[in-house]
């Protein structure tokens, strides 16, 4: 089944859906043509929202580019079965085999640690680019709350998303200042929408936030050649936290950006992640 959608700067898309393995419907476009990538969101982002769309305008000349909206966001279902980040890998899985059956992935924040647990489920991967995994490894940063998806989902079941948004941001280290300033426009509202997924990223990546090195063997099995990319201008944490992925790889290298932070800038990571994946 598709669907034509016209988005607010007038551009066509067509949304196409791929069944996940628990039937869950996953949304999803494609931008291009070339050798299949697909682009992982992280916390709150969506087709419509987040960094995945001018990321897939840049590289739209040199790939086929997939962007999917993840369970709970956007036209895809809020998931069949009960929440475990497995059911993502199956989705990220299934938007694999609708790009042919075999992609390269990119992915970002939580959609980064999305990205290496499906390659370590061993799934279909050919080449292999993250940006910032928000993982806490070490005593650069103050480790998280173990109990915020708890707490987030207590916020989300009495009704207040916007109280569980606001606690999500606090926690990433956005100012006080620009979080109100964000509550009062309309991106709010499209940033509520999706509050009742930010458990799920939680459940994601939150064990790997409490301060302690990664587990040995937690990236083992990923065998492709992998792009970590951390932001010059990122807080320490992310970037030692990146290079203790790269340690776990066997086949990982990772490239700090100059300038940049945990926000993407797609005129500035899409030709090195494009410059990954045509490499020979």
């Amino acid at each position: 089944m598709t669907t034509v959608t016209t988005t607010g700067e007038g551009t066509v898309s067509t949304t196409r859906y791929a069944a996940s393995a628990d039937g869950t419907r996953i949304a999803y476009e494609v931008h291009g043509s070339g050798p299949a990538l697909v682009i992982v969101d992280g916390a709150l982002c969506q087709r419509s929202m987040g960094p995945s769309g001018p990321l897939a305008k840049q590289l739209a000349s040199q790939f086929s580019v997939h962007v999917y909206d993840r369970r709970g966001r956007g036209e895809s279902g809020a998931g069949r079965t009960v929440y475990h980040p497995d059911r993502e890998v199956e989705d990220l899985a299934a938007v694999i085999a609708a790009a042919g059956g075999h992609a390269h992935v990119f992915g970002s924040s939580s959609g980064a640690v999305l990205a290496l647990r499906g390659a370590q489920a061993g799934l279909p991967i050919d080449r292999l680019a993250v940006y910032e995994a928000p993982f806490i490894v070490d005593d650069t940063h103050a480790p998280h709350d173990p109990q915020l998806g708890r707490r987030t989902q207590e916020l989300v079941d009495a009704g207040r998303r916007g109280e569980a948004v606001k606690l999500f941001l606090t926690t990433v280290g956005a100012p006080r200042a620009m979080i109100a300033v964000m509550r009062l426009l309309p991106v709010w509202k499209k940033l509520s929408s999706v509050a009742p997924t930010l458990p799920h990223d939680y459940a994601i990546v939150l064990d790997h936030q409490q301060g302690q090195p990664l587990p040995a063997g937690e990236f083992d099995r990923v065998t492709q050649p992998t792009l970590v990319i951390a932001g010059g201008k990122s807080p320490a944490y992310l970037r030692t936290s990146q290079a203790a992925i790269v340690e776990q790889l066997s086949d990982g290298r990772l490239e700090e950006l100059p300038g940049q932070t945990h926000m993407i800038k797609a005129k500035v990571t899409a030709p090195v992640v494009a410059s990954h994946i045509s490499s020979d």
